[in-house]
This record gives C-alpha cells, structure tokens and sequence, in this order.
C-alpha cells in the first residue's frame, strides 16, 4: 500500500520486512507504556495514505529529475520515518499538555470522506497485489478487462465479500479468525487435489515471484545517507499537516472505540501519549505510522487475556517474520493477502459511504461525497482542503440563514362551553379581524436581521410607527446600533415613518409569536427588534406572547429585560386574570405555544364578559364545560366539541354510540394513572379534573433558572381548576410540572399507537379526576362493528 510506486518493486521484500519491523516496535511501545495491559497497537491504515503520497511524490521528483532508484529509496525512507517520528513527538506534546481538542476543528464529514477514499484505496490496492500490477490511477481498472487478470482477482474480490459478510454477521469473535486461516488452507488442498505445483501456481500468477531471502542485516544497507534529497522534506510538509490532523482523529475514534466496549472511561489524553510515543520509537528506528488497533484491541478483552503476554507473543511472532528468510510473497496466495485488504476497502467505504448516510444530515453527507471525489480529483492535499472549505461554507450558510416569518391559523387544545367557543370564534378567530394573532418565527436573529424581522411583524399584525415613536426608540440604548439608531445619526428623519401594510389589516388584541425554532437570538435583535415591539404593542394595548423559547433565547431576553423575571412574570400572570388591562411594555414568555393561546383565549373571554361579577366569571370559566351527571353525554360532548366544524349532523349522531368502546375510570389527586417506561395498553381522554405530566428530574435540574410558568399552573393559582398538592406543596413543584391536560385533553395516545414503552409518568392533579380510557381491543371491536363510528375516532 505505501511503496506501491515502481520504482519500488526490485526491494518489495526488504520493504515489506521494514513494515513489519515497524509494527513490532509500535507493539513494544504500547505493551510498555499503554494503560491497557491487552492494548494492541501497529502501523494503522489512518496514515497509510498519506505515506503512499509522499513515497510517490519522492520517487516521480526524483526520478523526473534522472535520479535512481537508490536515490528513490533513501530519500523515502529517512523522509518518511522523519515525518512519523515528528508526528509523534507532536501527538506526545497534544496530550501532555491536553489540547487534543484541536482536532476537532477538521469537521467530521472531511475525516468520513478521506476515511471512504481510504477504503477505495485498499481496495485498489487488494486487486493490484492480487493481478500483481500497480494500480494508481482510476484508469488502471481497465486491467480487469482481461479475461486472465479479471481470473486472478475474482476470487479475492470474493474473499473479502465473504470475510466483510462474516464480520458483520457472525456473532462469535473466532469465526473471522477461522475464516482467514481456511481461505488459505483451501487454496493448498486444492492445488494438491488437482496436482498443481507452487512453480506451476507461480507461473500462472496465483504466487508471487520467488525471490531470495532477506537477512535482517540488509534492511540497513537500504539507506544511504549521501543519496537523500533532503529537499523532498519541504514538498511533503503539506502532506504531513494532513497526516497529523487525521492520525490524531483517527487515534481518538479508537481510543472511544476501546472505552465504549470496555464500559469503562479512558483518559484519551494519556492514551494519546502512548500513541505519540510508539510513533517517535518508529520514527527513529526508520518505521511508520501507526496507533490502536481497536477491532484487535477489544476481540483480546473480550477473550479475557488481560496480560502483556499477549503483546509479548504478538512482537515474537513479528520477530520471527522479520528473520525468518521466508518471503511471505513468494509462498501466500496473492488472491488471499489482496482480499485483507479488499476485506479492510469494503468494510470502510459501506461503513462511510452507506451506513454513515442515516447518521448524517444531507448537507453533511454532501461535503463527505464532495471530500471523496475531490481526493479523487485533485490529490490528497488540496483534496482535504476542498472538503474543509465546502463545510465551512455549508457551516456559514446554515447558521445564518435568513429567519423566516409566518402567520399560522392555530387554536389552544382547552375544550369551552358553547358560548365560550362561539365568542372565541366570533372575536378571538375572526376570519378578517381576529383578536387573537399566531406567528411562528424561525431560524437566528441576529443584528444583521432583526430590523427586518421586526418589519415583518408589525406588517402582518398592522402596526405603524410615528415620527416621535422613531426618535425615541432610536435613543433607547445608546449601546445598541440599530437601523432607527442610524436615522439619528444621520439627522434624517422621514416626516412620518409608517410600514407598509397590508389592506384590511387590524391590529389583534392578543399576539403569540412562537419561537420555538428560533435558535438563536444575539443581544442586539433582543433589545432592538422584541424590547422595541414589546413598548409599540404596550402603547396600542396589544398584549405580545413568546411561546416555546429555548433555555439560550430565554437567558438573553430576561437579561436584558425584554422580558420578566421569574418570578415578577408569575405575579404579573395570576394579576392579570383579575385586572384584564395591567401591562407592562414586556415580552411575556410561555413553555408552548397551546399555553399562550389558551391564555390569551381566557382574557379574551373575560374581557368580553365583564357584565358577570368577577368571582362568578373565574367559577365560570374553571368550569367551562357542561356539568352533566351522565359521562356518555360529557365525552360525546367533547368529542363534538373537538371535531366540531369537520362533522356533519349525520356523523354528531354516530358519536351517541361511542358509550361501549371506553372505560370511565375515577383516581384520586395525585394518585399515577400511568407510570413511565410501562406497557401502552390504552390511550385516555380526561372527562373531569386535570392530569398532570411531570418534568423529566434530570432536564428539570440542568435548566434550573430562569424558568417558564405554564397558564394551566395559574389555573391552579387563580381559578383553582386543578389540585397540585398531590404532588407537591412546595414553592418549586410547579417547576416539576411539565405539562397539564384539562378536560378533553388526550393522552397516551402516541405511546399507544407507536407500540412503544411510555415516555412519561401522568397523574391525576384533581380530587376526583375521571378519565375515559380506549384499549386496542376495545378499538378493535369499535373497526369490526361500527366502522364510521371508528374512522370518526380516528
């Protein structure tokens, strides 16, 4: 793989020995020094690549220039080993002083493209060993359009299937093992069966060439000193920087790789020293990259061999390679060593161009295609650096992408009586002029956008803004540069600065702008676009809502008091359901988007009833729905009070017989009526009472402050709709709430029909909860008898 240039085939066998001696060297180090009394280490294939483009760049400078092949290789190898001992000393340096997170700087989709170039070029290497001709170039494979040469590399190419089918499918570690050591075995018996000789196998091309032994003497005299062109150190620079980024990824992908399996954590830093360290010990005894060997590493764990007597039998038996006067290459099967390296070339391009597909987003998966090619194309080097600028590109457009604005028709999920909902419908919903307004926001706001998302806002809410309104929102904070801030500036104010509107468009009474997909907002758009809209809607007497802020936007907003704190934002909350017209010029926040519209729906209500003595309207509106005694009455009623408009008369009568397809079940406050990670046997509808759905403990902990008060929480504290006591009765158990379902909520529902284990735990948060509950056979029977009725439920 690494002197796969022609010039270095007359000393093929002294070089592969050097390889080897390599290994048993990278093996001392880790027996020595690695944590990992198992730990097995070797030249790795990370840095194989590099290594190949720098022997080829050596030997065409030198012998385009009427150099020789001496020349050739000794320049390669002092320029090589002195590469590998630099990168080692730099790797020792990396963890000593632990600044390995400077790798992660080169993006993961550049490493899986090179990675996948890496496995494309072990499998041109596996068919050139197997045809025995140099492969270097894509044209090559036209070789394989002979009928002889296409005979030789058959049965590596099946080989290596069959060993990648093994490795990925075998659940014993010693099948693999076994399958390599029979591939071979087969081979001889069937040249014995056919009576075909090894000079035969030979001649045939099935054997390399026979060559004389090798004395470990004589892999000194391969460098002269006096032939070196120490120039090629400066040409292979470029190459080396690539090398080092990569060998270190690589490295640390290993070192996770051995901690993942072991369960145990592994100090990256220090094994990474192990790994500097055996590399300058190749370096200097003319050796090469190499690292971890994590596959080999973790099959000798599992064995339970936990000695370094196994790295001592593993340096033996390089030894005796290394001594033996065997040439590997003049007795193997060819078909057999190209098909370890094909077998290495099919595991690494699926792994990288097949598997890594679900585990990346398109663009990602994009720059690792465009990073493969371009190695491809343009070389190693300027390859690597493509695939770094295009993801750089991709990263630059991806997160300042232009937000994006959007009026949604949406409705919170509380069940009203019929004269709640039909005041909702007339005022709040109200096709040309509604009272209550959804926006939904995406992507960052920056500096640079939110004068224009704040245009946008006030185009589709209808806001204008006078002359003196610009003056003073321009000198608001002298600290804060704005587009108004600028009109100052300049001294030129428009006589009357008014955004254009749409036609017939008024201004709302209630506006909820969800961001939950706003991910991030910087400090400037938080004062000058929401801190400036939050004054201009106070003024108009326009309440303003966020809904579903991230933890991030949330800190931004009440930092620079756009937005209330905490604490003043509960107190302003329960306040203001009693005095309907207290507001503060604050951006008012909410945990999800149904929250906000269901309170913007209960001051919509309250303001239009102020006719009804304030007690009677909060008694009202706790009990919203039609107190029946009958319980068939009071889910048909929330059923059609749910499909409402989407039934016709003729269906609202098919909902009369939905009494024998549920059970109606009564728990006390705070009893669980599910609990987590249990089976979903049904799904539930709440018919009286509140269920609550307790925050997760751990998200709850790391997202202490600031926090977000749920408008169902204030059911509690104002209207006393539901009981949380059962839960909790100190001052922080409304912040392990996550979410309330009131009367004709559903829950369950999507564990249910997933067939999943439950997510959450759900308890009654009233004293006399009822809930209708749907079981799957009970669905069943409702599909086999009553079709209409079933499709209705669904």
């Amino acid at each position: 793989v690494i002197f796969n240039h022609p010039s270095f085939q007359p000393h093929m066998a002294e070089l592969a020995k050097l390889v080897i001696f390599s290994s048993f060297v990278h093996q001392l180090a880790f027996t020595l020094f690695s944590s990992l009394s198992f730990a097995i280490g070797t030249v790795q294939d990370a840095g194989l690549i590099f290594l190949s483009a720098m022997a080829n760049t050596i030997a065409n400078e030198i012998i385009n220039d009427g150099g020789t092949i001496e020349e050739v290789i000794s320049t390669t190898l002092v320029v090589l080993p002195l590469g590998t001992a630099a990168l080692g000393l730099v790797l020792m340096l990396l963890g000593k002083f632990r600044l390995l997170d400077i790798v992660s700087y080169l993006p993961m989709p550049v490493i899986g493209g090179y990675l996948a170039f890496i496995g494309y070029f072990c499998l041109e290497a596996g068919v050139a060993l197997c045809i025995g001709k140099s492969m270097t170039t894509i044209s090559d494979w036209a070789y394989l359009l002979e009928p002889r040469l296409l005979l030789l590399a058959t049965p590596g190419l099946l080989a290596a299937l069959i060993l990648t089918i093994i490795s990925r499918k075998a659940k014993n570690d010693a099948v693999l093992p076994t399958a390599m050591v029979a591939i071979p075995t087969l081979f001889y018996l069937v040249l014995y069966f056919c009576s075909v000789t090894l000079d035969e196998a030979r001649d045939s091309g099935w054997i390399g060439e026979e060559t004389p032994p090798v004395a470990p003497k004589e892999l000194i005299h391969l460098v002269d000193f006096n032939l070196v062109h120490w120039s090629m150190i400066k040409k292979c620079m470029g190459t080396w920087v690539g090398m080092l980024f990569v060998v270190a990824f690589a490295s640390c992908l290993d070192i996770a790789a051995v901690s993942i399996d072991m369960g145990k954590p592994l100090d990256t830093n220090k094994e990474m020293v192990t790994v500097g360290a055996s590399n300058f010990m190749s370096g200097l005894l003319f050796g090469f990259t190499g690292s971890y060997i994590f596959s080999q590493t973790i099959f000798t764990y599992r064995t339970g061999c936990h000695s370094r007597l196994v790295g001592v039998f593993i340096m033996a038996a390089y030894l005796f390679v290394c001594v033996s006067p065997i040439n590997i290459l003049s007795v193997a099967p060819l078909f057999f060593l190209g098909s370890t390296l094909i077998f290495i070339g099919y595991d690494l391009l699926w792994e990288w161009l097949v598997d890594i597909r679900e585990k990346l987003f398109l663009m990602e998966y994009l720059v690792l295609l465009t990073t493969f090619i371009a190695i491809q194309i343009i070389g190693m080097d300027f390859g690597i650096i493509f695939g770094v600028v295009v993801a750089v590109i991709d990263h630059v457009a991806s997160t300042t992408r232009i937000s994006s604005l959007q009026r949604v028709m949406k409705r919170s999920r509380a069940v009203w009586s019929n004269d709640h909902w039909q005041l909702l419908q007339l005022h709040g919903y109200h096709p040309s002029n509604p009272k209550i307004v959804t926006l939904e926001l995406s992507g960052p706001v920056f500096f640079g956008s939110s004068q224009k998302v704040m245009d946008e806002i006030m185009d589709e809410i209808g806001l204008s803004v006078s002359e003196d309104e610009v003056k003073k929102m321009s000198m608001a904070s002298p600290h804060t540069s704005t587009h108004i801030s600028g009109l100052r500036r300049n001294n030129s104010f428009p006589k009357s600065r008014r955004v254009q509107v749409k036609p017939k468009v008024m201004m709302p009474r209630y506006v909820v702008i969800d961001i939950s997909e706003m991910h991030l907002l910087d400090a400037s758009a938080a004062t000058s676009c929401f801190g400036q809209l939050a004054k201009l809607c106070e003024k108009r007497g326009i309440f303003l809502f966020a809904a579903g802020v991230l933890p991030r936007v949330e800190c931004m907003l009440r930092s620079h008091e756009v937005s209330l704190k905490f604490e003043e934002e509960v107190e302003w909350k329960q306040s203001i359901l009693l005095n309907e017209d207290k507001q503060n010029g604050k951006l008012i926040l909410f945990e999800t988007l149904f929250e906000a519209l269901e309170f913007s729906e209960r001051l919509l209500i309250q303001s239009k009833s102020r006719h009804v003595h304030e007690n009677l309207m909060r008694s009202q509106l706790n009990s919203h729905l039609i107190d029946s005694d009958s319980s068939h009455h009071k889910l048909t009623y929330i059923f059609t009070n749910i499909l409402r408009e989407e039934l016709s008369e003729d269906e609202k009568s098919l909902i009369d017989g939905i009494g024998p397809y549920y059970e109606e079940t009564t728990f006390r406050g705070g009893e669980p009526i599910f609990q987590k990670d249990t089976h979903p046997d049904a799904f539930y509808i709440v018919l009286k009472g509140a269920v609550a759905v307790p925050r997760d403990r751990k998200r709850s902990e790391k997202i202490a402050s600031p926090k977000v008060l749920s408008s169902s929480n204030l059911m509690e504290l104002s209207l006393s709709s539901s009981n949380l006591m059962a839960i909790g009765d100190d001052d922080t158990s409304s912040s392990l709430i996550s979410s309330f379902h009131n009367v004709g909520g559903i829950f369950g529902y999507c564990d249910f029909l997933l067939k999943r284990q439950r997510t959450f735990h759900a308890y009654a948060s009233g004293n006399a909860t009822v809930v209708a509950r749907f079981t799957s056979q009970s669905l069943e029977t409702m599909k086999r008898d009553d079709w209409p009725l079933y499709v209705i439920v669904q």
